[in-house]
């Protein structure tokens, strides 16, 4: 008996066969991302701790928005690095996809932790507008500049980890705003120390806040989708299907969905009904080989059948195809949907 669709199956083994052909190589992948993410944490925090002290001296919003700041840097790196850990397990009986979108839930997490802490900042900055505290431009100045440094060589570091992934590009995104924000700091350091003008300390805070909104609402956009199981960015699903179906032999494609279980890891189920008598499994082979080069997917389910064109009294131009058992494909796989004949023709175009 052949059976024509494509079923994963458990391997005798007692494991659960992978049916991708290509290596993942997420071990090694995710132990120099811990690297560098460990080496982005270290210096974050060591000049954190001194970033409060002077802050606090120096009287500067702007300063200690920037410890505030590193503070959720530090916290996005260390939820970075356990998603990481989380992300390895293997999958399990309740969880068939292991432990892969932690990585999304701590990307999701940096990006509230973005818009909360833009709300607080924004409120600081407008009662600063309002009534412009002293500061000591010199020491705002000189501790900004370090903290470019510092935050120069912590975006180093984590950009040679693997930014593909949403939940590295959200510890990423953490340190760049807060480098945007040292920046903005010593300008505003610089402007009064030379002028005396207070409030561009509350000026260069709020530059700042719009930069973490941008961040911020990026990080949960995108993860929003992942977890809602929409099509990935750059993938039009009814392109897609339009080429599935320009296939020789692919009569119809239908229950179509593509979605992401993690960064860069997408996944595709379809029904294919292909032509009575064409070879499904080689018809099969094909669309794999489609999807893989012209979408990069590589983790498909699909069902394929044969189909048949069922005509009624409306005329032979009504047509539908509708899956059917004959001696090639003699048993079904999972449940078949059939419309009657006569509706089938009534909604043919």
């Amino acid at each position: 008996m052949q059976i024509c669709a494509y079923i994963r199956c458990w391997k005798g083994s007692g494991s659960m066969g992978h049916e991708h052909g290509h290596a993942h190589g997420h071990g090694l992948s995710g132990a120099a991302d811990r690297r560098w993410l460990t080496i982005a944490l270290a210096l974050i925090v060591g000049f954190m701790s001194v970033e409060v002290v002077i802050g606090v001296l120096a009287n500067s919003l702007a300063l200690l928005s920037d410890a505030a700041h590193m503070l959720t840097d530090a916290a996005s790196i260390v939820l970075a690095l356990i998603a990481i850990r989380l992300a390895a397990r293997p999958a399990n009986g309740k969880y068939t996809y292991g432990y892969k979108r932690a990585e999304i839930l701590s990307a999701q997490a940096n990006g509230v932790t973005l818009l909360v802490l833009a709300g607080w900042l924004t409120y600081e900055a407008v009662r600063r507008l309002l009534e412009p505290p002293e500061v000591t431009g010199g020491l705002v100045l000189a501790t900004a500049l370090a903290g470019v440094v510092v935050n120069i060589a912590a975006t180093w570091a984590i950009s040679k980890a693997n930014r593909s992934s949403l939940n590295v590009e959200g510890a990423f995104q953490h340190v760049l705003n807060d480098l945007y924000g040292f920046i903005a700091t010593a300008v505003a350091g610089l402007i009064v120390l030379t002028t005396g003008f207070a409030r561009a300390d509350a000026i260069a805070t709020l530059i700042v806040v719009a930069l973490m909104v941008k961040a911020g609402l990026g990080l949960v956009r995108e993860s929003g989708r992942i977890f809602l199981e929409a099509a990935p960015a750059g993938v039009d699903p009814d392109a897609l299907g339009r080429g599935l179906v320009d296939i020789e032999g692919v009569d119809e494609v239908h229950d179509l969905h593509v979605w992401q279980i993690t960064s860069g890891d997408i996944a595709l189920s379809a029904h294919v009904l292909v032509r009575a008598g064409a070879d499904c499994h080689g018809l099969r082979q094909r669309i794999e080989h489609l999807l893989d080069h012209d979408y990069g997917i590589t983790h498909t389910t699909l069902q394929v059948d044969h189909s048949h064109a069922v005509t009624s009294s409306a005329g032979a131009e009504a047509q539908r195809l509708l899956p059917v058992l004959d001696d090639h494909c003699d048993d079904a796989h999972g449940p078949v949907h059939r419309d009657r004949p006569s509706s089938a023709a009534n909604a043919a175009p």
